[in-house]
């Protein structure tokens, strides 16, 4: 009901005994805690919070202008509604070393199981955008010695985004990943692959497990689950495609009510009432004061 009865120790250890499994997890990405809540009533395996979806959400482009406890807070909101694992998009950890230990400490206390720390300058860029820029090795190891460092919670899992395959090319995509691995990095998060091979010889150079993002108009393919896997990715990221969905189903709908002065036509692609109550457990609220509230799904199916 009110917040997940899985604590967020208990998803940080179920996180890493996925990893352990050999079995490619699937992190689409929440747009907001209702959306959690669907990925996690569709059978996915966690969910991902995006730093790009949060800057949309609030007007901004992703170029570093969000703050520590705005993505805290948003964190905070999307682990209470879910039991699933959640990964955090840390943007370059929010300034110096002592900046990202804080950052680490403060996205722990809001429940996340991981977080990713990147090698970009500031202001940072979306990493499938041309023009990017890259801090020198001995800087991203800082922030993610930093990082791992700080953990109070030994199974928080600290993920390094490299984004120099774009600037450099692969050979130093692998080099500084396994400076990063070395500093402490529990996974790698190598950043606009160009196709299967590349992220081939990422897994198999590493000792860590090597993770994907799948989002669309990228600088990636969008690689199916079983073509990941064959080359032995662990995790995959889904990070915008949700609010890309909703976005453009809003849209058509507001183009349709222009159109024709009334929804009538689309009500047919609307998630149900029925079913938005089924998702926020609506019913279960009752045990609070069914005097003052009785609600039932059998009388409000439509």
């Amino acid at each position: 009901m009110l917040y997940s009865e899985v604590t967020g120790a208990a998803k940080r250890k179920n996180l890493r005994e996925g990893l352990a499994s050999g079995k490619l997890l699937r992190f689409p990405g929440a747009f907001n805690p209702l959306s959690a809540k669907l990925i996690e009533d569709k059978g996915f395996e966690g969910v991902y919070i995006s730093g790009a979806v949060l800057s949309a959400d609030l007007g901004l482009p992703d170029i570093g202008l969000t703050t520590l406890s705005e993505v805290a807070g948003r964190a905070a909101q999307i682990t209470r509604m879910t039991d699933l694992p959640a990964i955090v998009d840390a943007d370059t950890g929010f300034g110096e070393p002592m900046n990202v230990a804080r950052t680490v400490q403060e996205l722990e206390n809001a429940g996340v199981a991981g977080l990713h720390i990147e090698d970009q300058v500031n202001p940072k860029r979306c990493g499938h955008l041309d023009g990017k820029a890259v801090v020198e090795t001995d800087v991203a190891v800082k922030r993610i010695r930093a990082a791992a460092t700080a953990r109070r919670d030994p199974n928080l899992l600290i993920i390094a985004r490299t984004d120099i395959r774009a600037l450099e090319g692969l050979d130093s995509a692998i080099d500084r990943a396994k400076q990063l691995a070395d500093a402490g990095a529990d996974l790698i998060f190598p950043e606009a692959m160009r196709d299967l091979s590349e992220f081939e010889a990422m897994v198999k150079a590493l000792d860590v497990p090597v993770m994907a993002n799948m989002t669309e108009f990228g600088k990636s393919d969008l690689f199916t689950v079983a073509e990941l896997e064959s080359v032995g990715i662990s995790l995959v990221i889904y990070p915008v495609s949700l609010l890309r969905l909703a976005m453009g189903a809003a849209e058509r709908g507001l183009d349709t009510l222009l159109a024709e002065g009334t929804l009538k036509s689309t009500v047919g692609q609307m998630q149900t009432r029925a079913r938005l109550y089924e998702l926020l457990d609506y019913e279960a609220y009752n045990t609070f004061d069914s005097g003052v509230f009785n609600f039932t799904l059998e009388t409000n199916r439509s």
